[in-house]
């Protein structure tokens, strides 16, 4: 049986124990929130030794970082390295979304470096395959080439897959008829639209979506249904592609978890701060609460090279409306492959996201670290507060790189330190005669 099957029967699993530890909350609210489908558990039963991933309503927001070869970069040294680095900086799960070089053996190697939740995006894997390995075009794919790529992933181990499920006729029809700036950005989606439009046919995970629900439930996959026609600039957001494909994603989930597979929905992507929650907002309601999985969102198109903070902006105002999921963005979105440097950047951006929206929707023990940190300010002990810090590594280097003076505050202030000052008035004050 499946994390969904099991939770409605009451029956507690080990992985729900597991998260339920990881959460700080009971097995009970784990179970039934898989039950009700606002939670899901991320974890292939065919993985060995990797850790059970829970996210959805009333959990700490995730964080996801993407890594992964190119055709200009097929070092696997170089994505090992960006997985490590990844964790380290505290990446809940990574995507490994590798088109150039071995990529079987980078998936396969990034699995087995690391016990976090892995997600893949199987169609990439069916386009390697037909072009590289088998000498057709793109388009020659057939849909039991793309069914095989996903039972590779799957025997693999990976534990949730992008699948662009709601990239359908229909839709492209919509997106053509009202226009679009920058038409479709989601790789995944581009590929579909291209094979459907040269064989004149309808999208096989579209088509036969049954046959994708019995491969999850049978390796107990969660089914992250992509977003296809996400916005890639601000002037498409929130169009009727967009949302005829979630209404769309709402439907297929209901079918999903109707055979025992948990779903996730992913959303955009490129949007204006004011659409971000009401986005939330209908995702929720035409998906049935199944979690929300953001790109971003990043809130303008014009800082190149500062993209990890156009997500951080949009992925904190998401997390606080309601999102459960954030996959980074680094400084080098849009620009070129990530470097280690990018991606440390990008997941520490979206862990302040993160923790700001979980902050904001009351989330437990979320405000308590904050409250901790003024109270080591307070006292000036830096080294709780280099504990707290989503960054020890980078708040220590910048601290000592300033020369550490005696008189223990910073280098702003120094001896004029406002801390320093109230904390002898209020020694003073207290000390003084009533």
């Amino acid at each position: 049986m499946t994390q969904l099957e099991y939770a409605r029967q009451g029956i507690i699993t080990d992985e729900m124990m597991s998260a339920a530890m990881a959460e700080g909350v009971t097995a009970k609210f784990i179970l039934t929130g898989i039950a009700a489908g606002n939670i899901v558990i991320c974890h292939n039963r065919k993985r060995t030794g990797g850790t059970p991933l829970a996210v959805g309503k009333g959990l700490r927001t995730k964080v996801n970082a993407n890594i992964g070869s190119s055709g200009d970069d097929v070092s696997l040294d170089n994505e090992l390295e960006k997985a490590r680095v990844a964790v380290a900086s505290g990446a809940d799960a990574l995507m490994d979304l590798s088109t150039g070089g071995p990529v079987d053996e980078i998936r396969r190697a990034i699995i087995a470096e690391t016990d976090v939740c892995i997600g893949t995006v199987p169609l990439y894997q069916a386009a390697v395959d037909t072009v590289r390995s088998k000498g057709k075009a793109l388009v020659d794919m057939t849909a039991d080439d793309i069914f095989a790529g996903i039972l590779k992933h799957a025997e693999d181990g990976v534990d949730f897959i992008t699948v662009h499920c709601g990239v359908t006729r229909s839709t492209v029809e919509r997106m053509k008829n009202e226009g679009r700036l920058m038409d479709v950005v989601s790789r995944g989606g581009a590929f579909t639209i291209e094979w459907m439009t040269h064989n004149d046919r309808e999208n096989p995970l579209f088509e036969q979506f049954d046959r994708l629900v019995e491969i999850a439930r049978e390796y107990d996959l969660v089914l992250s249904l992509g977003d296809g026609f996400r916005p890639g600039c601000l002037a498409d957001a929130t169009d009727r592609a967009q949302i005829h494909e979630l209404i769309i994603l709402g439907e297929l989930t209901q079918r999903a978890q109707k055979a025992g597979v948990q779903v996730m929905i992913e959303g955009p992507g490129h949007m204006p701060l004011n659409q971000i929650a009401a986005n939330i907002l209908l995702q929720k309601r035409l998906c049935h609460d199944a979690p929300f999985y953001v790109l971003g969102p990043l809130v303008t198109d014009i800082a190149p090279g500062y993209d990890h903070i156009t997500c951080a902006i949009g992925g904190a105002t998401a997390a606080a409306a309601g999102a459960d999921f954030l996959c980074y963005v680094t400084p080098s979105e849009h620009l070129r492959l990530p470097t280690v440097d990018d991606v440390r950047e990008g997941v520490i951006a979206a862990r302040i996201a993160a923790h700001a929206g979980d902050v904001a929707k009351g989330i437990s023990g979320a405000i308590e670290k904050d409250i901790n940190m003024a109270v080591c300010r307070k006292k000036l002990d830096w080294e709780g507060q280099f504990a707290l810090a989503l960054d020890p590594e980078k708040a220590r280097r910048l601290r000592a790189e300033s020369g550490v003076a005696d008189h223990g505050a910073c280098t702003m202030c120094g001896e004029f330190c406002a801390y320093k000052v109230m904390n002898n008035a209020m020694e003073k004050q207290a000390g003084s005669p009533r």
